[in-house]
This record gives structure tokens, sequence and C-alpha cells, in this order.
């Protein structure tokens, strides 16, 4: 893709997860960047019909219009005892089971079979030009998970991850804090060398 730059531009974000928009905002926000979102424009959900976090990314993000720049986040927590589960179904198996709170109940009690309680976060951002080029960046972030949850910050599974080098879960921690450590930073810092300029 044609290194552009994305300050001071209007970037549609591919998703309706408030919490994904919530921290998108908040890393944008000093670059004057203004962001809408696909349901401003009247789009529906998207079926996520990919078999891999990159594959969805760019299902996503082809869902906002031409000649608009889109930017789209597939990600999820991935268990290494439970085959990386529940991996690219982690908001599938939430809502499947009755919410998150059920999922890491359920997650916990299998993994706790395993007595592995090793885990990553991961996220793929897809960014798309206003000619159609697509980007991809990707960010993780290695850990654990930890029974009961803790916290109430952060959203789906953040109070169930305990990320390398901290005492606190994500749901512990500060928003400030928090949007600067995760997987979705990680892939944020790759883009923003590309397309963004500190002001």
């Amino acid at each position: 893709m044609k290194k552009f730059k994305l300050n001071n531009r209007t970037i549609i974000l591919a998703s309706h997860n408030t919490g994904k928009i919530a921290e998108f905002e908040s890393l944008f926000s000093k670059y004057n960047v203004n962001i809408k979102t696909i349901s401003m424009l009247g789009i529906e959900d998207i079926d996520e019909t990919g078999k891999t976090f990159e594959e969805n990314a760019i299902i996503k993000v082809k869902t906002v219009p031409d000649g608009s720049i889109g930017l789209s986040d597939d990600s999820g927590l991935c268990i290494k005892s439970l085959n990386h589960a529940p991996g690219i179904y982690s908001a599938r198996y939430a809502k499947k089971l009755g919410g998150w709170s059920k999922a890491m109940e359920k997650l916990y009690s299998e993994t706790k079979k395993k007595n592995n309680f090793s885990a990553t976060f991961h996220c793929v951002l897809a960014l798309k030009s206003e000619n159609s080029e697509i980007s991809i960046f990707k960010g993780e972030v290695n850990g654990k998970i930890v029974w009961p949850p803790r916290g109430e910050n952060g959203f789906g599974y953040d109070p169930f991850f305990i990320p390398r080098n901290s005492k606190k879960t994500f749901g512990e921690m500060f928003h400030k804090k928090k949007i600067l450590q995760d997987h979705r930073f990680e892939a944020f810092k790759k883009m923003a060398k590309f397309h963004l300029t500190d002001s």
C-alpha cells in the first residue's frame, strides 16, 4: 500500500463493539483523527466467515464503502492448553454461552483440567485506503488466565487475563494504562509508524 497519513482524516471503523470503538477513539485522540463507525452509515453487523483473525479483519473492512478510509479489528483470546480456543470465536463463544461471565467460567473449568493457564490475546488490524488497498498489522500480548475474574474495567475477557510482567488483569487497569499495553495497541503502533505523525 502506498504510504499515506491518517492525521486530520476521517476513518470509518468497521465495528459495532462499543469497547473496541472507545479504545480506538482514545488511541487516535492525539492525532486529530475523525472517527465514524459503520453503524452511523446504517451498515449491519458483519458475518465473520473467515478461518483466521486476518481473514475476518479483511471481511469486516471491506464493508466500508469505496472512497472512504476503513479500519477493522479482529481479535480474541487464545488459551494454549485448549488448542488456542476460543480464538477467532471469542465473542461468538460468549454469546452462545449467555455472556462473558459464563464463557470465562467454562473456559477456566476446561483449562483447569489441563493445569496450563498460558494464554495470548491476538489482534489483527486491516486498514483500507480510499482506493481500496488493504494493509494488515498484527499484535499480541502473552500472559495467563486467572480465576476469579478481577476488575470492572475494559470489556470482554479483560477481567480474566493478566499480561506477562503484571499483577493486574486488564479489567483492573485504568483505561488509559490498559490501552497502551494490550494487543490492539501492539498492532496500532505498527500502523502508526506508517500512517500517523505525532502532532
